[in-house]
């Protein structure tokens, strides 16, 4: 299955009720006076500490969750210490940093836990004055009963309120929207001097006592076997002090909550322990390994060119994967038909923060420092492979420099694990560049063979697809899927998707706004490409698309468990056409251009939620593009937690879209990825950064998450802006300028 967010709303769910609201201390909290939950502490001198729960890996919630929390506790902002929490799921309930789920699962449940701790030093002061609670306000962190002219601080009351039985969560009566004085505001990131300054707050600056420093040679093609190394060259290595082997394992099989599959396989290779990193990263090369054989050996970019080229002449392997309507019928009698050729490559993750894990191993007890976007699945995966219960396996949850979805998976953990209990001391793991491109969990590549058919007035009445990707024994793997959540699927009526899957050794997994953030560049463009068939323009078209506002269900993947919404979650053509309206207006759709200069349009919906973007760009007579500007609309709906996080979410899926957009690919050659560094997967930099405008729109739905849906609609917008202004259609990730030139 794909990052199934039906599954990741049901974990929140699940970690929202009952004794998961973090009143599960039970005697603990009694013993320790001020502590009013696993989120809440408040000490005797008034120090008002908040736990965020959640992994930090740079979209905010280190500083969202906790203003949750203060809303509704009724504390001012600077009155706030937040303390990051460790990974311990009983303590806290799911912790997890994917599918843009953090807003949407843990919005009511963050709220709940504020009002539940204030509403706890009401009581105990409620009783200390013989007073009816109800008669008791708050503010500041201040208690106070305007009857009697008594106040008192929270921290007055703290002890007291901590040894009194936690209120129902049903009970709870929470603030109205209009009231919020922390929630909705421009809240500075809590870690933010810290990161400017280089404090240690990131998995590679984990130090413990006595650490060692390790690299890990291993095979570039996956399963590869180990024929020889240069061991005393290795250990020849100034800093370097032992070498240690490690066998392969292909028994991990452990599975995240949300239905992600974890690490399968351990790879053979050869630990290099040494004092220093660069000490370690150079004996790891003196090995000088020479590999052979390994079940990705056949994988060329080459090849899968070939394999699709030959699957679009002789037809797919799974004829009407999806098919609704009869779009074949449609297509046979349509007034027109347009045809187009869309792709897109492989693509690395490539988070700043080299993997790295720190884990130490003693006693029967594994330790582990981690930049991880999924803490509990690394303790059972870390306790499957060294043989010990999940429990005697403690994880100090780290700051992430970038995730994008590679820190989902826990592989490095394992490895750091492994080595550290082979060693015999502490040891940082730390893989160079090169390693994370070639080990990394990819989003796949694809390829699509679309036909429309247009009515006489140019309509879509018709859609296929002959959809190209990557999968074992014929099944697509998850993060390559092709499903009914996916425009134009409930849009347009008569919609058939054929599937054709080319084999593949190599893991895939989850990049920002997975499968979305391919397939939008496909469908948006090949919107344009219909409406410029029949001369209309690209946003009035897309509104006539759209059609009147109504919702459609859309897919089974985002719906409940009961009879009553198996419908799945409501595509809303309104709030689409909102969005759009919108980012038009920003930018000012239809006006005069320069030369060589356009305008492109695109929306999308993704991770529940609706955005559309506008990009203007110009085309030099060299083919080199420069943006100029970038108009984003987005409905997330009706409560903006942190709008100076929020716009740095989707200003940051903007940019890395833009760099994927403009450079980056992952090819493959004799079964190993081929780029080595960013020299070779080029991430956009602040002088390719045009300004992006970001406009919120309110509406009366509920809150969901917007770390990643921005990143769809940027590459199609692009595509457009650059067909307005040189006449040329790009169907290709990514762009060749070479294209372009006058």
């Amino acid at each position: 299955m794909r990052l199934n967010r039906r599954a990741v709303l049901r974990a929140g769910v699940l970690a929202g009720g009952g004794l998961s609201l973090g009143w599960q201390l039970g005697p603990a909290r009694a013993a320790a006076p001020g502590v009013l939950s696993a989120f809440v502490e408040i000490a005797a001198d008034g120090a008002i500490r908040i736990t965020a729960h959640q992994p930090e890996i740079g979209q905010g919630v280190k500083t969202s969750f906790p203003m949750m929390i203060a809303e509704e506790l009724d504390v001012d902002w600077a009155q706030v210490h937040v303390v990051q929490a460790q990974g311990i799921r009983e303590l806290y309930g799911v912790q997890l940093a994917g599918g843009s789920s953090a807003t949407p699962t843990q919005f009511e449940r963050m709220r709940r836990l504020g009002a539940a701790a204030r509403a706890m030093l009401v009581e105990a002061a409620a009783r200390a004055w013989g007073v009816p609670a109800a008669q008791i306000t708050t503010g500041s962190a201040m208690l106070h009963h305007t009857a009697s002219g008594r106040s008192a601080r929270y921290a007055d009351m703290a002890a007291a309120a901590s040894a009194l039985p936690a209120p129902m969560p049903e009970t709870l009566a929470l603030k109205d929207p209009a009231a919020f004085r922390i929630l909705g505001k421009r809240i500075p990131g809590v870690d933010n001097r810290a990161v400017v300054t280089g404090a240690p707050l990131f998995g590679i600056d984990a130090r413990p006592p006595g650490v060692m420093h390790a690299a890990f040679a291993k095979s570039p093609v996956f399963g590869g076997k180990l024929k020889s190394a240069n061991r005393a060259a290795a250990l020849a290595v100034p800093g370097v002090k032992a070498l240690f082997d490690i066998a392969e394992r292909r028994d991990l099989k452990t599975q995240i909550d949300v239905g992600l599959p974890g690490i399968e396989v351990l790879p053979q290779g050869i630990a290099v322990i040494a004092t220093n990193t660069w000490a370690a990263l150079r004996g790891r090369d003196a090995l000088a390994c020479q590999w052979e054989g390994g079940d990705a050996a056949f994988q060329s970019s080459a090849a899968w060119e070939a394999a699709a080229a030959k699957a679009w002449r002789d037809g797919p392997q799974k004829p009407g994967t999806i098919n609704h309507g009869d779009a074949l019928a449609k297509l046979a009698g349509a007034a027109r038909r347009v045809k187009a050729d869309y792709s897109y490559p492989f693509l690395a993750h490539a988070a700043l923060e080299p993997i790295n894990a720190t884990a130490e191993v003693k006693d029967g007890k594994a330790t582990l420092w981690l930049s991880t976007q999924t803490p509990e699945d690394a303790r059972r995966m870390v306790a499957l492979a060294l043989g010990l219960k999940p429990q005697d396996v403690t994880i100090h949850l780290m700051r992430s420099g970038g995730g994008f979805g590679r820190r989902l998976m826990n592989d490095f953990a394992v490895e750091a694990a492994v080595i550290a209990r082979a060693a015999g001391v502490p040891v940082k793991l730390t893989w160079d560049r090169a390693q994370d491109f070639a080990h990394d969990w990819l989003r796949p590549g694809g390829w699509h063979r679309l036909e429309a058919g247009l009515d006489a007035r140019g309509d879509i009445i018709a859609w296929h697809d002959h959809f190209i990707s990557f999968g074992r024994n014929g099944t697509l793997d998850p993060p390559a899927a092709i499903d009914a959540s996916l425009f134009p699927a409930g849009v347009i009526r008569d919609y058939r998707a054929d599937v054709t899957v080319l084999p593949l050794a190599s893991t895939l997994g989850w990049l920002r706004a997975p499968i979305n953030n391919a397939f939008a560049f496909v469908t948006q463009g090949f919107i344009d490409e219909c409406a410029h068939a029949c001369g209309r323009d690209a946003l009035d078209y897309r509104r006539a698309l759209l059609g009147p506002p109504r919702a459609i269900p859309i897919a089974e993947e985002f719906s409940g468990e009961t009879a009553a919404d198996a419908k799945g979650t409501p595509y809303h053509t309104g709030r689409m056409r909102g969005v759009l309206d919108r980012a038009a207006a920003m930018a000012g759709w239809g006006r005069t251009l320069p030369a060589r200069t356009g305008m492109g349009i695109a929306f999308h919906f993704s991770h529940l939620g609706y955005f559309a973007n506008v990009v203007e760009a110009s085309v030099a007579a060299d083919g080199s593009v420069k943006l100029h500007k970038i108009w984003v609309a987005a409905d997330v709906g009706r409560q903006i937690v942190n709008l100076s996080g929020a716009e740095n979410q989707v200003q940051g899926s903007v940019i890395d879209a833009l760099g994927a957009a403009m450079g980056q690919r992952i090819s493959f050659a004799d079964g190993a990825v081929e780029q080595r560094n960013y020299g070779d997967f080029p991430l956009a930099r602040m002088n390719d950064a045009p300004p992006v405008a970001v406009e919120f729109l309110a509406t009366d739905f509920p809150t969901t998450g917007l770390g990643e849906p921005a990143y769809p609609s940027l590459a199609p917008a692009l595509a457009g802006a650059i067909f307005q202004a040189t006449g040329k259609r790009l169907r290709q990730l990514p762009f060749d300028t070479s294209q372009l030139t006058a």
